[in-house]
């Protein structure tokens, strides 16, 4: 039996679909993903990155359970790629980027780790060959080597031989380490990985809360915060100085998906953290003007970095569909839909693919931070969102939804 959908929500599962494809060419006969340029064509200059191989690999693993032709294989060939070009054999764990040619990044970051434990998650519960071996692994190189027991947070960066590790303490790897550990527990069972993210999450929401909504990005080896970190290099892919709204969107997602995973035990007050934490991103982030996303503001609100980057806007979507669930206030799915019109007027690229990762303050297509299109995970998941239940992770949602795009 057909089930009907509504337009919106037909546009959203093609567009989930057309993204898989576009993202498809990513993936090199060893399975290693490469960097795409703006036509979807690999970029020979750019080295292979273990996080946009393990995001291949996730998304392809929700494509799988989602019913997408294809996308299990393309699953499958990913995690080979992570398995066998870019783990490091001689030390464990797992190489920042190799290439061009013999160049290797040695740099042991827990941003990509991260990334690894959720390609191996989403492999298990789809199914997808090889994906309980990567998973295995990438959660013992988690545990032994990132999470700091004391602070109860992951460490940012080590050195090859994990001797060294770098005093700075980032957010965005535990951020992206609770996302990791929720798709980790429901692929596992294991209750360790659902308190260790909520132990991240707690420290962060007390982080905000001192704050009015923004949360802190760089911190010292002690976790004091360095709130002048990298304020001479403001467009930073993955440190930028001061607050991110799009993490702030982010956040407030995971914040009421930790919540949902652990059910009774959930703090009463998260969600209401969650809409805080929302609504300062969405004060300092949206342009009420012109549309769009800054990327960066600093700690009065002022844009730092007013350019508008992809990822931002399909958090913000995101989060407001999450929000809309839980609390059931209106007001949420009023801003969705206008940032969902500002998506398809703006960001979609109708004519090559994809989504324009970069837009300039006038809201055209520009590169001077993100050049090409490597990247179709935040896309993936903000169109594919509306469309599974509440769960704690993605691969949860799209194993409890089924084949629907088959």
């Amino acid at each position: 039996m057909t089930v009907q959908v509504s337009p919106a929500a037909a546009w959203r599962r093609g567009q989930f679909t057309s993204l898989l494809a576009f993202g498809a060419a990513s993936l090199r006969p060893d399975g290693a993903a490469g960097w795409l340029d703006d036509d979807g064509r690999l970029n020979p200059n750019e080295p292979l990155h273990t996080w946009i191989t393990c995001r291949m690999a996730h998304t392809f693993a929700l494509g799988a359970l989602l019913g997408v032709p294809d996308a299990a294989g393309r699953a499958e060939l990913a995690l080979h790629g992570l398995r066998d070009v870019l783990a490091d054999r001689t030390d464990g764990g797992w190489f920042a980027s190799v290439g061009p040619g013999a160049a290797v990044d040695p740099v042991k970051s827990g941003y990509a780790h991260a990334f690894v434990v959720l390609a191996g998650a989403t492999g298990v519960v789809a199914r997808i060959p090889g994906a309980e071996d990567v998973l295995e692994a990438g959660l013992g190189v988690l545990d032994r080597h990132f999470w700091e027991p004391g602070p109860r947070m992951l460490a940012d960066e080590a050195s090859r031989d994990w001797s060294a590790v770098d005093p700075y303490r980032g957010v965005n790897a535990n951020m992206h380490g609770v996302e990791a550990l929720l798709a980790a527990h429901d692929a596992t069972g294991d209750r360790r990985w659902l308190d260790r993210a909520a132990s991240i999450t707690g420290r962060v929401i007390g982080w905000a809360s001192e704050r009015a909504g923004r949360i802190p990005e760089h911190f010292d080896a002690a976790w004091r915060p360095l709130p002048e970190f990298n304020a001479d290099r403001p467009r930073d892919q993955f440190k930028p100085y001061g607050s991110t709204p799009g993490h702030g969107l982010e956040w407030s997602r995971l914040i009421l998906q930790v919540a949902h995973a652990q059910g009774a035990a959930a703090d009463p007050g998260w969600t209401d953290a969650a809409a805080s934490i929302f609504d300062r991103a969405v004060a300092d982030g949206w342009d009420a003007e012109r549309g769009g996303f800054v990327y960066t503001v600093d700690w009065s609100g002022r844009p730092v970095e007013p350019r508008r980057f992809h990822w931002v806007i399909a958090e913000a979507v995101g989060a407001a569909h999450v929000l809309g669930v839980v609390t059931g206030d209106a007001r949420y799915e009023r801003a969705g839909e206008e940032w969902w019109r500002f998506i398809r007027s703006h960001v979609v690229d109708a004519e090559r693919g994809s989504w324009h990762h970069e837009l300039d303050t006038s809201n055209r297509p520009a590169g001077l931070t993100w050049v090409g299109k490597p990247d179709i995970y935040h896309a993936a998941q903000a169109v594919i969102l509306p469309e599974l239940p509440m769960a704690g992770s993605f691969a949860s949602a799209a194993s409890a939804a089924g084949p629907i795009l088959g």
